[in-house]
């Protein structure tokens, strides 16, 4: 099965980040067919940025997340623009503190402020960003996660970090039960 992922919002979230981790964890520790790519504006920090990820099980043809199964928005501009790119059955998940939206399909949960409250740190909102997502697709295992973040974090921020994916996934858990219930 093929699964299409963008993560996007603003430069300096660290979704590309988000996005070599994702592919690194699915595709190095989970023996899964894996594609990466990402797109950044010209700006260092604020401008739009998006990463992708296109998961498989078989042999991946076309690199790109051209409608998304998963829509992952960390700003307002990103969520208007890609939003309506999602497959109809696709799911989206919005950052509370930074996208305003009344629709019901969309799963928002409270990313940057979870962050800032429970790690005192926002940059590591991309992080928690995916154990969150880890927890309610199951499209990749925690496990897998911090195999791929001791590979790529610095080793001063691993701790940080761990405490991140186990923030983030228990943030999904529950978002998920409330949602099934």
């Amino acid at each position: 099965m093929r699964t299409e992922i963008r993560l996007s919002g603003r430069g300096g979230q660290g979704l590309i980040t988000a996005g070599i981790i994702l592919a690194e964890a699915c595709g190095v520790y989970e023996s899964k067919e894996v594609v990466q790519t990402q797109s950044y504006g010209p700006e260092a920090r604020g401008g739009a940025s998006r990463a992708e990820v296109v998961i498989s099980d078989n042999q991946i043809r076309y690199p790109r997340a051209y409608n998304p199964d998963i829509l992952v928005a960390l700003s307002q501009e990103a969520f208007d623009r890609f939003s309506p790119q999602i497959k109809e059955d696709g799911l989206i998940f919005a950052d509370t503190f930074y996208v305003e939206t009344d629709k019901k399909e969309v799963i928002s949960m409270p990313f940057s402020e979870t962050a800032r409250t429970e790690i005192g740190r926002e940059v590591v909102t991309n992080i928690l960003m995916l154990a969150a997502l880890s927890a309610t697709t199951r499209i990749v295992k925690l496990e897998s996660l911090k195999k791929a973040v001791k590979h790529r974090v610095r080793s001063a921020f691993i701790e940080m970090n761990m405490k991140a994916l186990d923030v983030g996934f228990k943030l999904g858990e529950e978002k998920w039960k409330e949602r099934s219930s």
